[in-house]
């Protein structure tokens, strides 16, 4: 069975005012063509197909042209919700996106409860994205007691991985899911706070049995694990700025039969427009402006030196695809402390969150208000 895997669309993301959504959208029927080439025989989707809960009606258009697309190609599709998309709109889309031949998870189902499906030629079990708190209720389910896998997210993911495999038999055995796994490198635009510590799960977890994991949540392309074999495809274009700027990314085409190693082609496509940050020191700015200027993509300026509005201005108005600057003096400063995410508390993650966002930090009005929104909800748990 041929198989095409792909994760990380981010449909309808927005950065520093500009909406990708048509260049994800181009990804998009690049995969389409993918899919005719390559005689895919199944698409996966890993997760992450919008960048938030609320989208544009242009970035929900795009995903149904897509699995409309696959419908007149007559394939398949298995998706599942990753940290970005709501659950609920994932499984209120679910009926609509079935008419096209596409299996949707919004929520987790365990094995009992329809959790692994048949796929040509084996079953496939999918693993939407979980939150702590809402593996610890999914424990709670399996095990009775929730409180005792409190802090213990690969243990957890690792029993529900169990139940998902436990429908398992001798033919191709596919595992989805949307996470972390320890040692992968992050591509750029991901949200910290869910890719490192609790959130990064070993290898270890994936049950024996899977002939391959199709993996999503990581925005560079990359081999995870050996034995099953593991592979994020990466985000389908660049979608922040950072190191991740020559990631590979794109998808990827697995071969797969019966108690043979699977084999996985990369396909590393540059879809959408390139992101690129230039350090420029003040003074040079003049000679390398022809540079930035034809740079055919999104760029970011860090200037070495003190800048001003007037400059800020300038660069804003002559440069029309410069989205950021920043001006770095040689002034000392007083080093800030930078605390390990597992020690913050829930509206210090918050915070952190709409930093990496929105690009900007909460107003103390709007963490105020998480703050009574937590503490409401969090007495009417303690009450259950």
């Amino acid at each position: 069975m041929r198989v095409l895997h792909t994760a990380d669309w981010h449909l309808g993301k927005v950065l520093k005012g500009r909406d990708r959504t048509a260049e994800i959208a181009e990804a998009l029927r690049g995969l389409l063509h993918l899919v005719r080439s390559e005689r895919a025989e199944l698409v996966v989707v890993a997760g992450d197909l919008f960048d938030r809960a609320v989208v544009s009606t242009e970035a929900e258009a795009a995903a149904f042209e897509f699995f409309l697309g696959l419908r007149e190609l007559g394939v398949p599709a298995l998706a599942i919700a990753g940290n970005h998309d709501s659950r609920e709109r994932m499984e209120a889309l679910s009926p609509l996106l079935y008419l096209t031949g596409a299996t949707v998870f919004g929520d987790v189902r365990f094995a009992e409860q329809g959790g692994v499906v048949d796929i040509p030629g084996g079953r496939a079990a999918l693993l939407p994205f979980l939150s702590e708190r809402r593996l610890v209720k999914a424990n709670h389910l399996l095990e009775g007691d929730g409180s005792l896998w409190k802090g213990l997210y690969g243990q957890g993911i690792q029993r529900i991985l169990a139940n998902l495999a436990a429908g398992f038999g001798p033919q191709i055995n596919l595992l989805m899911s949307h996470l972390t796994v320890e040692g992968s490198r992050l591509g750029g635009g991901e949200f910290t706070f869910y890719t490192t510590n609790s959130y990064a799960v070993r290898p270890s977890v994936f049950p024996l049995s899977t002939s391959y994991v199709a993996l999503g949540h990581i925005h560079r392309q990359q081999q995870v694990g050996e034995s099953p074999v593991a592979w994020y495809p990466g985000s389908l274009i660049q979608l922040d700025f950072g190191e991740g700027e020559e990631a590979p990314r794109g998808a990827l085409i697995v071969e797969m039969e019966p108690g043979v190693l699977p084999k996985v082609h990369p396909i590393r496509e540059r879809w959408g427009k390139p992101l690129k940050t230039f350090r420029i020191k003040l003074e040079a700015l003049d000679a390398r402006w022809n540079e930035v200027a034809s740079f055919p993509g999104y760029t970011k300026l860090i200037l070495e030196g003190r800048g001003n509005a007037g400059l800020r201005e300038r660069l804003f108005r002559e440069l029309p695809d410069l989205l950021e600057v920043e001006f770095n003096t040689a002034e000392p400063q007083e080093p800030i402390p930078v605390q390990a995410p597992e020690n913050w508390d829930w509206a210090e993650a918050y915070a952190q969150y709409r930093l990496e966002a929105t690009g900007a930090a909460p107003s103390p009005e709007l963490l105020s208000a998480f703050s009574q929104i937590y503490e409401e909800t969090h007495a009417e748990d303690a009450q259950r």
